[in-house]
């Protein structure tokens, strides 16, 4: 397929914002279960919120560069009972709100306590909301994933590990920034979040080999024969019939190199898992946060290049026939 860039954005800036809150909502319930002492501000969730909207907003304004009739977006929500894709219309600013509300209610320090507990820490607030964001953000996730795995005849997408990864990179690199605002913030959280970002960013690894692998074996459902119905042993396109590009040529192809595909499997897997996890590790051994931001950042870019190879390794089968221009 050609990547559009307006997507390659729009889900890696909306996974960064949901893996932020899962580490913020993690933190609290840790909080809760007496796992860790409580923080003694509300700094950590504050500027994590502001971050995780900041990135969902970017997200959904690049959704908006996807569109044609971009007046006409709100009618994305119309079919949400047969499309993923309206699902997620939906789920994403639902998402956004309760992201707001969660860094709102830290940020003006109104967190009532909604129940006690002898000895431990009460039910607040601020946890009944990170537990209502945990299901939008998983919700998120899954309609994101299943935009693309729905859809059967693209062998490479069609599969479980399409909705795995979309989760676990998306939580994995929201952990890396929140160890990263920790260190600046909540140093006290830094070591529970840099670990928990290398334990997702390790597993987001296996995941996204296993796929990697599962694609290298696939076989092509389709052939030239059962293209145009010719059953004939040898068969081979000269030309489509026009002397220009078409539509078909131009957005169903990347047009890249099988070296050029190789080198961008490689970088995204060094810049994406490989150096974040050297980055995390020396930065909590030696206590310095802007290791924390660096793996951040390289990952960001990693998981921009990471998303380019996964929509463009998905092979249409309209290319069986429309191979060459003339």
């Amino acid at each position: 397929m050609h990547p559009a860039f307006s997507v390659i954005f729009l889900t890696v800036l909306l996974g960064f914002g949901q893996g932020i809150f899962l580490a913020m909502a993690a933190v609290e319930i840790a909080i809760f279960f007496g796992l860790m002492p409580a923080l003694p501000g509300a700094d950590f969730y504050v500027a994590g919120s502001l971050v995780a909207v900041i990135f969902l907003i970017g997200g959904l304004a690049a959704s908006f560069a996807h569109l044609g009739r971009p007046e006409r977006a709100w009618r994305a929500i119309s079919q949400w009972r047969t499309s993923w894709l309206s699902r997620e219309v939906i789920m994403v600013p639902a998402f956004i709100g309760a992201v707001a509300i969660y860094g709102l209610i830290h940020y003006v320090d109104w967190n009532p306590v909604l129940a006690e507990r002898a000895g431990a820490e009460p039910f607040r607030l601020s946890l009944l909301v990170a537990l209502g964001g945990i299901v939008l953000a998983l919700t998120v996730f899954l309609c994101t994933g299943m935009v693309y795995a729905c859809i059967k005849f693209l062998q490479e997408w069609a599969s479980p590990l399409t909705v795995v990864n979309y989760f676990l990179l998306g939580t994995a690199s929201g952990f890396v920034v929140a160890a990263a605002i920790a260190a600046y913030r909540a140093p006290a959280l830094v070591g529970f979040l840099g670990i928990a970002a290398i334990l997702f960013t390790v597993i987001a690894f296996l995941t996204r080999g296993a796929s990697l692998i599962r694609n290298a074996r696939l076989r092509p459902k389709s052939t030239p024969q059962s293209a145009i119905g010719v059953h004939h042993s040898r068969i081979v396109q000269k030309s489509q019939g026009a002397m220009g590009g078409s539509f078909n040529t131009r957005e169903f192809f990347h047009h890249r190199s099988k070296a050029f595909m190789k080198s961008l499997r490689w970088i995204f897997l060094v810049a994406v898992f490989a150096i974040p996890v050297l980055l995390l590790l020396v930065g909590l051994i030696a206590g310095v946060g802007e290791l924390l931001v660096a793996a951040a950042v390289i990952q960001f870019l990693g998981l921009l290049v990471e998303r380019w190879f996964f929509l463009a390794e998905a092979n249409h089968p309209q290319n069986i026939y429309y191979q060459s221009i003339a």
